[in-house]
């Protein structure tokens, strides 16, 4: 049975880091992108970042460009996003996913399975 969980969300200041983590089992996860989503309170759920198998290429949206950095380490089947400079736009709830195809790297909901059930990152001073 395939599963993901994510962790490590939480409540930080603006202007405040966060790591989040998504842990995978059942699967060849090295063999599959890695994207995270987020879906704010009463929004629809958007594309956040995805990285490829071999750690090589990483997508953006460009709302965290240059602030939140995608990473993974196949061994520990975990992936990790990294954010920095949190905003209180960045308020969601952060789901990790697991890519039907390797390239190109897509933003599309639809192009992702295997969906975590969401940790929440919460943006208030």
């Amino acid at each position: 049975q395939v599963q993901t969980t994510e962790s490590g969300g939480g409540l930080v200041q603006p202007g405040g880091s966060l790591t989040l983590s998504c842990t995978a089992s059942g699967l060849a996860f090295n063999t599959k992108n890695l994207g995270w989503f987020r879906q704010p309170p009463g929004k629809e759920r958007e594309f956040v970042a995805a990285i490829t198998p071999d750690d090589r290429f990483a997508q953006y949206s460009d709302s965290v460009k240059g602030r939140f950095a995608i990473s993974r380490d196949n061994i520990k089947f975990t992936g990790y996003l990294q954010m920095n400079n949190l905003q209180p736009e960045d308020a969601a709830t952060y789901y990790c996913a697991m890519a039907v195809r390797s390239w190109p790297i897509s933003t599309l909901l639809g192009d992702y399975e295997y969906w975590g059930q969401g940790t929440q990152v919460t943006v208030s001073s």
